[in-house]
């Protein structure tokens, strides 16, 4: 038991205690996402397309402030710069798989 710790369940300043359910650690694979955005948000709708199928649905939806979609990235970058320097450089995806940056649409 952490000594402070408290009967409030209250952690110390700057701590985050983070929980994860069985299904949602499972993940889902994606291999697509459309990123559109307003002038207040970023829109990240991540899909699975399948060979050979004319249709695929979204499977997670992440909407960010422009601030947070900016630390998003930076992490990421941080978090890819990291993996090459472990296991190398990582090759570009072929043309017939992307991320696709879309302007911002009205559908929803």
């Amino acid at each position: 038991m952490n000594q402070n710790s408290n009967n409030n369940n209250e952690l110390p300043p700057g701590e985050l205690q983070i929980e994860i359910t069985d299904d949602l650690a499972e993940g889902k694979y994606i291999n697509l996402a459309i990123i559109t955005h307003s002038h207040a948000e970023f829109i990240f709708d991540f899909i699975n397309a399948m060979p050979n199928m004319s249709k695929a649905k979204v499977k997670s939806r992440f909407i960010f402030s422009p601030v947070h979609a900016k630390q998003f990235a930076n992490v990421l970058m941080s978090n890819i710069q990291k993996y090459e320097s472990l296991y190398g450089k990582i090759k570009d995806a072929p043309h017939n798989v992307s991320a696709n940056i879309m302007p911002p649409s009205a559908q929803a």
